[in-house]
């Protein structure tokens, strides 16, 4: 099954790249291939960096979020957002607190380039699409298609990384009382490979890609409408000269990552613990300290559902709620300012129409 999606993703990478071509040269005309290949790298670098520092930023409180979302709720030792940062810096010291960033940082900053890369081509390609069933040559993108755009480009960069992540986050559960730890990336993969077979790196992949249209796609869609918005309105004087300030740029993002995170979430903690299941030697925060009562195992994403909420309560898909709240915030907002810095520094010419 795991396969049959990557290579439907493998196909949707392929489709989008195609019709990104077809757009640039409908668009420009013939260009030498140095150059398209120039700015390829240049729009790969700035949503790297952008990844990059957006997630360094905010590493407490993700680790937190992660703890909350999968510890057992018969041994809990994270309760809450102060308490749980002072029982990680009282525990761990100041390395736990970024534990699993150095993991984290080596899968967003190809996640990011990749999902950006892939956002600004899509859209190219669908604007192209859009105004050839128009017959209007000055058409530009609605929303619906800046969040079909957005979805895509998820979905693309997530599937390309999801064995990543999936040992990013047992790798940032564990803890000094953990039975056994994975030394690294590396390490996590071949022994998840070897005892659990390849199917386990795609564990939490059906939710993540349900997730993908809420979270990813309202992330671009409510940042682009919101830009052309203030660009054409100009209310309280935030726009000078058709140009957004960093400030405002930055209220953008993060307008834009409250709305993609509140709807997806609970399919994200769905995605953790499936992440979890199966794991031999667990760590002490999953398993309770070996006093576990509610199931670790599950038949599917609709079996994590059920069993989360008939043990736990619907409250449960909200876990790690509050940190995730005020890191995705910040986290989105830089990334997206990062970005827009980062472009402007390497002179990357990205827009259809520009």
């Amino acid at each position: 099954m795991a396969s049959e999606d990557v290579k439907r993703s493998e196909s949707a990478v392929t489709t989008i790249v195609n019709l990104a071509e077809e757009a640039k040269f409908a668009k420009e005309g013939v260009q030498a291939p140095s150059h398209a290949f120039l700015s390829i790298c240049k729009s790969l670098v700035a949503g790297g960096v952008a990844g990059g520092v957006s997630r360094s930023a905010v590493a407490p409180l993700e680790r937190l979020k992660i703890l909350l979302q999968v510890q057992n709720p018969h041994g809990i030792k994270y309760n809450g957002t102060i308490q749980g940062l002072k029982y990680i810096w009282k525990t761990e010291g100041f390395r736990g607190m970024f534990k699993g960033n150095g993991t984290n940082c080596a899968r967003i900053i190809p996640n990011s380039a990749v999902k950006f890369f892939s956002y600004e081509e899509a859209s190219k390609g669908i604007l192209y699409l859009y105004r050839q069933q128009s017959g209007n040559e000055d058409a530009q993108l609605t929303p619906l298609l800046c969040l079909g755009a957005g979805a895509c480009a998820g979905i693309i960069a997530m599937s390309a990384t999801y064995p990543m992540d999936m040992v990013r986050g047992r790798l940032t559960v564990q803890t000094e009382m953990s039975p056994r730890h994975y030394r690294g990336i590396f390490h996590a993969l071949t022994t998840v490979l070897r005892e659990e077979g390849p199917r386990a790196l795609y564990k939490g992949w059906l939710p993540s890609v349900i997730g993908v249209v809420p979270y990813v796609g309202l992330n671009f869609a409510v940042y682009e409408s919101l830009k052309d918005w203030l660009i054409k309105r100009r209310p309280f004087g935030l726009v000078e000269d058709s140009e957004l300030g960093v400030t405002t740029k930055l209220a953008c993002g993060a307008a834009a990552g409250t709305v993609g995170q509140t709807i997806a979430y609970p399919l994200d903690v769905i995605r953790r613990r499936m992440q979890m299941a199966g794991w031999k030697d667990a760590a002490s925060v999953v398993t309770g300290d070996g006093n576990s009562k509610a199931p670790l195992e599950y038949t599917g994403m609709v079996d994590a559902f059920r069993k989360t909420v008939r043990y736990e309560g619907f409250g449960a898909l909200y876990k790690g709620l509050v940190p995730n709240s005020v890191k995705v915030v910040p986290s989105i907002a830089i990334a997206f300012v990062t970005y827009e810095l980062v472009k402007d520094v390497l002179g990357v010419e990205l827009r259809i129409s520009d």
